[in-house]
Order: C-alpha cells, then sequence, then structure tokens
C-alpha cells in the first residue's frame, strides 16, 4: 500500500515540558481530531502528579485516549500499548475524526508507526533476577554493563536508570541471541500501517530547563510530596511508580536519607537528562519535523503544524467531525 493510501496519524512530540499537551489539543480543535496519549507513565492510574497527567481544563475538551488504563502492579509493555492504541485509532477514524498521537516516548511512537517486532519470549525467572541485581547496590550500573557488553547500540540509547528497557533488552538477546538493536534496523526497512507525520516542539536549551523547573515546582505546589508518600506507603502494589523521575528520590527525602531541597534539585536535574535523552531519540528520526515553539501560544504552533499538513496535500480532516464529548482518560 502506498504511502498516500494509509491512514493519516498526526504526532506532536518532544521532550518533556515543551507544550506538547496543549499544542495537540489545539491541534485537534482545528483538525476535529482527539489524542492518543503515547507517554509511557501515563498509561497507569493513581500517579498522576508523578506522571504529568493532562487536567480536564488542559485538554480543552477534547477526547483523550490511552491515560490511565493500566494498574501500576500490572506489567505494561510497547507491544501492549501498540495494540491497543492501534484499536483507539481505528474506532477514532470509524467515527470520522482526526487521531492525533501527542507524548514525548519514542519507543511508544515508533511502535505505532513502525512494523516493529516484540519477542514474546519471555523467562519470569530470568526477569527477576536482573530486576533485583538493579536494586542491589550500583546494580544499575552493572546492569546496564551487561547490556554494553552484548548490545552496545541499545546501551547507548537507553539510560541506566530505564532499569524495566534495560533488562528486558538484556533478557531478549539472552532467550534469542538476537540484538535489539539488530532488530531495530531489520525493521525500519519496512513500512507501517500509517501516513504518519510527526512533529517535534524545539525550545533553545536553556529556556526548557526554566520550564522544567517551573513544572517541577509546580508538582510540589500541587500534592507531589503527598502523592509519593502515599505510593511509597503502598509500594507493593505501585512497583512501576519507582520508575517515575521524582519518586525515589521525594521517597529518599521523606525517609530521612536526604533533605527535601537536596531532592527537589535531584528532581530538576533528572529531569532535564531525561529531556535530552527525549532530544537525542527525535533528532535521530529524520521523518521529524521541528517546530520552534518558544514564546508562541499553543493555536499559533497547531495553526503553523495545519499548514505543513496542507501544503503535503493532506488537508484538513478527511472526516470533517467536529470534537465531541469531554476529555478525560477515555480508555
Amino acid at each position: 500500500m502506498t504511502r498516500a493510501c494509509k491512514p493519516r496519524l498526526v504526532v506532536v512530540a518532544g521532550p518533556t515540558a515543551s507544550g506538547k499537551t496543549a499544542c495537540a489539543a489545539a491541534l485537534c480543535l482545528r483538525l476535529g481530531g482527539e489524542v492518543v496519549s503515547a507517554d509511557s507513565m501515563q498509561v497507569y492510574r493513581g500517579m498522576d502528579i508523578l506522571t504529568a497527567m493532562p487536567s480536564r481544563a488542559e485538554m480543552r475538551g477534547v477526547p483523550h485516549h490511552m491515560l490511565g488504563i493500566a494498574d501500576p502492579g500490572e506489567k505494561f509493555t510497547a507491544a501492549m500499548y501498540r495494540d491497543r492504541a492501534k484499536a483507539v485509532i481505528a474506532d477514532i477514524r470509524a467515527r470520522g475524526a482526526q487521531p492525533v498521537g501527542c507524548g514525548g516516548t519514542g519507543l511508544y511512537i515508533d511502535a505505532l508507526t513502525k512494523p516493529m517486532r516484540f519477542s514474546e519470549e519471555s523467562d519470569e525467572r530470568l526477569h527477576a533476577e536482573l530486576l533485583a541485581l538493579a536494586e542491589a547496590p550500583g546494580g544499575r550500573r552493572r546492569l546496564h554493563e551487561m547490556l554494553a557488553e552484548v548490545d552496545p547500540e541499545s546501551a547507548a540509547r537507553l539510560h541506566e536508570n530505564d532499569v524495566r528497557r534495560v533488562a528486558r533488552a538484556v533478557e531478549v538477546y539472552r532467550l534469542t541471541g538476537v540484538r535489539q538493536s539488530e532488530q531495530s534496523r531489520q525493521d525500519a526497512l519496512g513500512e507501517g500501517d500509517y501516513d504518519e507525520r510527526i512533529f517535534a516542539l524545539d525550545w533553545p536549551r536553556d529556556a526548557l530547563y526554566r520550564r522544567i523547573e517551573r513544572r517541577v515546582d509546580a508538582m510540589l505546589a500541587t500534592g507531589l510530596i503527598d502523592e509519593v508518600r502515599r505510593l511509597s506507603a503502598d509500594a507493593a502494589r505501585y512497583p512501576t511508580a519507582s520508575q517515575a523521575i521524582g519518586y525515589k528520590e521525594i521517597a529518599a527525602a521523606l525517609a530521612g536519607r536526604t533533605s527535601m531541597d537536596e531532592a527537589v534539585a535531584k528532581v530538576k536535574q533528572a529531569t532535564r537528562n531525561f529531556a535530552k535523552r527525549q532530544l537525542t531519540w527525535f533528532r535521530r528520526d529524520p521523518r521529524t519535523v521541528w517546530i520552534q515553539a518558544a514564546d508562541r501560544p499553543a493555536e499559533e504552533i497547531a495553526a503553523e503544524i495545519a499548514d505543513h499538513l496542507k501544503a503535503d496535500g493532506q488537508g484538513a480532516n478527511a472526516g470533517g467531525h467536529g470534537v465531541q464529548g469531554v476529555g478525560g482518560a477515555a480508555e
């Protein structure tokens, strides 16, 4: 199937705190669309502040999907995300609306837009052993070194704090003998199911960092410490929480292992580092069209994206339906 014959998927991507949510909502209001989140932490319930879950006001009445669909105690993989999100996209199109992906998880965006194969092979004992290694002192670094020994390309792409994906990459190699980096190269030769248009919001680095610091301050003001206190009190139910930036730093302060001021500084630094990794991921993708976002309202950015789509001969929205319903965790 030629690209022009495939269903269109518009994606608003970019680093954390870049304004993706506001831009995607504005774009949906312009195109008659609905948002499909591509955020690996916002799929979980009960962690709204840690994951910067968009509020109803931020959604602006635009239906949002793939938010809060999983319990933090369950394993939710990129393959599971792809299957659920594709079903959502099909439903959106069947109602005559335009699906608009929105998020900063590059793996989820690739899962939707590339013919990625996800190994179904798993060894629960091996997986548990790798995760246990990561919990030991210096374990995250050792686990990352294990990956670097067998798949240096994947190790360069994944940060040592991304324990679940580092562990999974090691597990897949041990079970199949195939490096994830090699699998990715093979996948890149194929075509996905959509005529995707990926736009990423670009900011001067200093300005982005200031936005990140303001976001962390806002999270603190709206109850981040209390949320971490609640999650850490029931850690067995919320194992995924430890993967969210801010959890382990604030939890350490609550346990008296560091001061809260030091914890907040670490949260801001970890978030800046995360933004760097996101930028690296999207800059590697030749499909990405970068949109300057500094000092521009979301509506203006959305208008520029719409102009790009028209210039590509895509038009506005084939369905012709306006946005219906109330924003929320629709799935």
